[in-house]
């Protein structure tokens, strides 16, 4: 009744043309560049400097993030117990139905 087709390879119509050759080249070794020798002064600053503003801005956009995914979250919850209270119903309805036959 069911029979699966086997796809065939399509064969290609148009005329391809041939990889590019790839021609090699010659390396030349340098000679090693020296190490300075004088050593500069390490930094005690922090790489990110974080003023009042940006620190606000984290602070809000972390709250944001928390209070979509909290809601997200919730209405999921609210979906799954919303399914089950419906599938209840229909399970007391079904059962009281076969027992009045």
């Amino acid at each position: 009744m069911f029979r699966p087709k086997v796809p065939t390879m399509p064969q290609p119509t148009a005329l391809t043309t041939p990889p590019a050759v790839a021609e090699p080249s010659t390396i030349t070794p340098h000679a090693p560049a020296r190490a300075s020798t004088a050593a500069t002064p390490a930094l005690n600053r922090s790489v990110v400097q974080l003023t009042p503003g940006t620190v606000l801005a984290l602070v809000g956009g972390g709250t944001a993030v928390v209070l979509v995914v909290g809601a997200v979250l919730v209405s999921m919850l609210l979906a799954v117990a919303l399914t089950a209270a419906s599938v209840a119903v229909c399970a007391l309805t079904v059962r009281s139905v076969i027992t009045r036959r």
